[in-house]
């Protein structure tokens, strides 16, 4: 394996071999690592010019990095400490045992706080630095897993209340309770991050520490030294968001960063690499994406055996086992432990000949042992010019012995009987008696013990609580009317798409003397798509680096200009990593008391659709700004076909309660819309966040007509009334995005060759009209003595007459949900279907949503209603050019 140490070479004797590590180890002693390290690289290249092939690793040994003579002193009252994390670990498993008992299969976890206690309280206690006016503070994921960890410390500094401990997982209870899991959303002075959705907290912690420099390289705010730390574990970086931007953080030099890997190589079911070793995989990982990796597997315990192996056996011995071996190491007696791990060579038997079989069975593991984590930790936030990865060894399920001490079955693991509480009570020196250890009490030692005033002053040296959300950020005082206000006159005749006039408007905000220098424009490696290029040269590309080449397009009026100080986030092809950075700036309000304004622009297939757990997530957080959806519809990006052309994403926008959902367009609707956005969420601090949909599709913008603005952010208004109001067949149409110019082309149609008056609604958001349907029927229901309240669509066509059309780009369970609200039947035109690679004209009339379908569509109802005869139908559909028997494009 990659990480064994040969002892005897081919024709080398061990003398031999004996010198040349002698002769390291005086280097060592005498120069210094950095001195050995340079020799042993010559070494190498000398190798490599004589024809020795030296094979590759990016691997080392199977052993602690940090050595025991590099080991700094643990500054803490060690013992005092361990009493602490000892109150810690009881109050965490009685909350979840507790909770249990009175609402069975509440759920809740004790296992992964139980491995990683030790890596929490030396952060806690000596590295977390809290945020305050005079220091931003470092941000910590907590792993979501171990929240009961987080809120029992709580508890022991006196920030929550066992009340709050009694109702874990019971929200709604008389006094409130604690959520499951970090989520910002649930409790919002407390966590800042979600990070239970394994996959998603380390890649937003990259983005997150990366944001933090391109704050500092454009002034906005001081260079500090404070830290970004990611919690996780082994299992969870098999989720591909784990590891999928680590190169970002070596490129961007983000030695902000510290990941802290809980290695305790099981998973939810299992061993995470049962027939391999998850630690040094991720070793060969992160050092091959050029990151400073530091393991630490074994406890002080171990440090004299291997002091008395001069041969290099014990780590070879360490680097031959596979996970599912030491998972069984671990929940083995000594005698085990002797024969299964020690007694594969004589040599190493010698070595462990003076111990007990009992005291190799309490060999620690790294993970537990503070001094090996605060040597780690120290390391790390002393380390310059990359990010660190602290891979750390521990046991899942530590302490609970019989109940499930490193065994599969442990993460399931919600209670304990009678006899395993007395054995972990006893195990960490709880002062409890046999019969109130049954009982599971919290347990809080008195306000002026040594353990509290120890909490205390620790925290108290460090700035103050953590985990802690606080709001620092001053309000927005601007309207921005005189901003937008050009945008509302619409273009004079000239055909430009919505996408265009946002990036018109972008580029006014940019400029804005309050608000440009706060605005965030992200794009994942589609700005030339959506026209944005001409921003490239006068906002700058952010480059940490700046820009040391000379573009080719260098001598063009839109170059492409990296710059350190750089005001757009070009983010290359990951959308994944678009969205953590569009999170980073929308929550800068909380996290550095920043009101950044992020306008996240990409292909609208690829948002709700592929990073929709990111969208939940920023929701959760209470991120606010903008994402665009670009290129948005199915039938208005000519050619692309079915993987981009998105008839979906305002759908699966409706699940998300704070995102705010528009389909405009035009010009003056999209400026309404931010506009109004800007203010609420920047000024009046709401918390909510903005999609908007816009699209490549050029076309004459209209001015607004009149006070329809309360129209536009409610989600429709009439916008061009039938000419001929006494008509005796009347309709109502409703339009939205793209789709509402194939509306107004309709309702000429209409009146030129069937005689039916149709008034054009633009519908700007189907969902604003839903949660307002909603939110009427619930009061109504709730207040039945108080006058009912109508919804805003039903205000809106109390005296409209005639039959109702919806078309959408969409699928047509969009407008269907309204309907209900609606004073008669309604008929719905939509998108449902997979897309195909064509243009505008034939992609509408294959999907049956252009204006020749929305009239048959009006000639249809007006026919079910009786208004008309079937031969008027059956001239029209051959009138028309309509294929009746053409595939149905849902299933085709």
């Amino acid at each position: 394996m990659d990480n064994e140490i040969s002892t005897q070479p081919h024709g080398m004797a061990d003398v031999e071999i004996q010198e040349w590590l002698e002769s390291l180890d005086s280097v060592l002693e005498s120069s210094g690592p950095e001195v050995a390290a340079e020799i042993l690289e010559r070494l190498r290249a000398h190798a490599s010019v004589n024809g020795i092939d030296l094979p590759f690793s990016a691997n080392t040994p199977y052993a602690n990095t940090i050595p025991v003579r590099l080991q700094p002193l643990f500054p803490g009252d060690q013992e005092l400490e361990r009493r602490i994390k000892s109150l810690i670990r009881w109050n965490a498993l009685a909350m979840v045992v507790r909770a249990n008992r009175v609402e069975h299969n509440i759920g809740g976890h004790i296992s992964t706080y139980a491995s990683a206690a030790t890596l929490y309280e030396v952060g806690f206690n000596h590295f977390f630095r809290a945020r305050s006016e005079e220091f931003e503070g470092d941000t910590v994921y907590f792993q979501g897993h171990a929240s009961p960890g987080m809120y029992a410390r709580a508890f022991l500094e006196g920030r929550l209340s066992a009340q709050k401990l009694e109702n874990f997982r019971r929200e709604l209870k008389p006094g409130g309770g604690l959520s499951s899991y970090p989520h910002p959303w649930l409790m919002p002075d407390f966590w800042e991050f979600p990070t239970v959705s394994m996959g998603l907290s380390p890649l937003m912690a990259i983005y997150q520490a990366r944001f933090n420099r391109y704050l500092e390289d454009r002034g906005m705010k001081p260079a500090t030294d404070a830290k970004v730390w990611a919690f996780l574990g082994d299992g969870e970086t098999d989720e591909p968001e784990s590891l999928g931007a680590i190169t970002l953080a070596s490129r961007e030099k983000l030695d902000n960063l510290i990941f802290v890997i809980n290695c305790n190589l099981q998973r939810l079911d299992g061993p995470v690499r049962g027939n391999g070793q998850i630690i040094q995989e991720l070793e060969s990982a992160f050092r091959g994406a050029r990151w400073n990796v530091i393991k630490v597997l074994w406890g002080s315990e171990w440090d004299p055996i291997f002091e008395r192996d001069t041969e290099g056996l014990l780590v070879k011995r360490m680097g031959e086992l596979v996970d599912g071996e030491y998972q069984k190491l671990v929940v083995s007696s000594g005698a085990y432990v002797r024969e299964h791990f020690f007694g594969s060579d004589p040599r190493l038997l010698k070595l462990v000949e003076p111990m007990s079989d009992e005291s190799l069975r309490r060999l620690r593991l790294g993970g537990h042992d503070p001094r090996k984590i605060y040597a780690a930790y120290k390391a790390a936030v002393d380390h310059k010019g990359s990010p660190t990865v602290i891979l750390a060894r521990t046991i899942k399920g530590y302490g609970l012995g019989e109940a499930g001490e490193g065994k599969n079955v442990t993460h399931q693991q919600k209670k304990l009987n009678e006899d395993e509480l007395r054995e972990f009570r006893s195990r960490f020196g709880i002062p409890l008696n046999d019969e109130d250890c049954i009982e599971v009490p919290f347990y809080r030692p008195a306000e002026d013990s040594v353990e509290i005033q120890y909490l205390r002053a620790r925290r108290e040296a460090l700035g103050g609580y953590v985990p802690k959300r606080s709001i620092r950020s001053k309000p927005l005082v601007a309207d921005h009317d005189e901003l937008f206000k050009e945008f509302l006159e619409g273009s004079e005749g000239r055909e430009v798409s919505t996408t265009m006039a946002f990036v018109g408007m972008l580029r006014k905000m940019l400029k804005d003397a309050e608000i440009g220098k706060l605005v965030v424009p992200i794009v994942p490696d589609e700005a030339r798509t959506f026209g944005m290029e001409s921003l490239f040269r006068t906002a700058g590309i952010y480059s940490s680096a700046g820009q040391k080449y000379e573009p080719v397009d260098v001598n063009t009026l839109l170059y492409y200009k990296e710059a350190k100080d750089g005001q757009i986030l070009e983010e290359g092809i990951t959308e994944a990593g678009s969205m953590a950075s569009c999170i980073a700036a929308g929550t800068a309000y909380a996290t550095h008391g920043i009101n950044t304004i992020p306008f996240f622009i990409y292909y609208s297939m690829f948002g709700f659709q592929r990073i929709a757990d990111f969208i939940w997530a920023a929701a959760d957080m209470r991120t606010r700004g903008f994402l665009l959806g670009g290129t948005s519809g199915r039938t208005t990006l000519s050619g692309e076909g079915l993987q981009h052309q998105d008839g979906n994403s305002h759908v699966l926008a409706l699940p998300v309660p704070n995102i705010k959902a528009y389909d405009p367009a035009f010009a003056y609707e999209i400026a309404v819309i931010i506009q109004d956005g800007i203010r609420r969420m920047y000024k009046d601090g709401e918390n909510v966040f903005y999609y908007i949909t816009v699209m490549n599709e050029p076309y004459a913008m209209p001015s607004m007509p009149g006070e329809v603005k309360d129209g536009i952010l409610r989600g429709m208004y009439r916008f061009r009334p039938a000419a001929n109001t006494k008509a005796k067949l009347r309709a109502q149409l409703f339009g939205s995005g793209a789709i509402l110019n194939e509306a107004l082309r309709a309702q000429e149609i209409l009146e030129a060759k069937y005689g039916v008056s149709a008034d054009v609604w633009s519908v700007t958001s189907y969902k604003e009209l839903y949660n307002d349907g909603i939110e009427s029927e619930r009061w109504n229901r709730l207040h039945p003595g108080e006058k009912a309240r109508v919804p805003y669509v039903t205000k809106c066509l109390a005296d409209a007459p005639g039959v109702l059309v919806a078309a959408s780009d969409y699928l047509k369970t969009l407008p269907n949900m309204i309907s209900k609200w609606m004073p008669r039947r309604l008929a719905s035109l939509g998108t449902d279907g997979f897309g195909r690679s064509e243009g505008r004209t034939s992609l509408r009339d294959f999907f049956e949503v252009d204006s020749r379908f929305i009239t048959l569509a009006t000639l249809h109802e007006l026919f079910v209603d009786g208004k008309i005869e079937r031969c008027v139908l059956d001239k029209a559909i051959k009138d028309l050019g309509i294929n009746a028997d053409k595939p149905n494009p849902v299933v085709s």
